[in-house]
C-alpha cells in the first residue's frame, strides 16, 4: 500500500509541476478577472436595464484605456510618422507648382505688355504728324 502512496503522491507532484508551467503571469490573471467580472456587470445590466450597456461600455473603455493606449500609440508611430512625411512631401510639391504657376502667369503678363506697348509704338509711328 506504501508503494501505491508514493505512485499517487509522484502523480500528484507531475500535476502540480505541469500546472506551474502553465501558470498564467499575473497581468494576464488581471485580465482574465476583469473580463470576467465585466461580463458578469454586464449580464447583469442586461437583465436590469437594457440602457444601462452604454454606460458599462463607457466605463470599460474607460478602464481599458491606460493599458492598451502605449500599445496602441507604439503601433501607430510608424503611420504617424509616414502620413506626415507624405504630407510635408505633398506641401512641397504644391509650393513647386504654386512658383512655377506663377512664373507662367509672369510671363503672360509681360508679353501682353510687351505687345501692347509695340502696338501703341506701331500706332504713333503710323499716325500723320501734324
Amino acid at each position: 500500500m506504501n508503494s501505491a502512496v508514493s505512485d499517487a503522491q509522484e502523480d500528484l507532484d507531475a500535476v502540480e509541476n505541469e500546472d506551474t508551467d502553465e501558470k498564467l503571469s499575473a497581468e494576464e490573471n488581471d485580465m482574465i478577472a476583469t473580463v470576467a467580472t465585466v461580463g458578469v456587470v454586464a449580464i447583469g445590466a442586461a437583465l436590469i436595464e437594457a440602457e444601462l450597456l452604454a454606460g458599462l461600455a463607457l466605463g470599460v473603455a474607460a478602464m481599458a484605456a491606460p493599458k492598451l493606449v502605449p500599445k496602441l500609440g507604439s503601433a501607430l508611430a510608424p503611420m504617424f510618422k509616414s502620413t506626415v512625411r507624405g504630407v510635408y512631401k505633398l506641401g512641397q510639391k504644391t509650393k513647386e507648382l504654386v512658383a512655377e504657376t506663377n512664373e507662367h502667369v509672369q510671363d503672360i503678363v509681360a508679353e501682353v505688355d510687351a505687345e501692347a506697348k509695340g502696338k501703341d509704338a506701331a500706332v504713333r509711328d503710323t499716325s500723320p504728324s501734324a
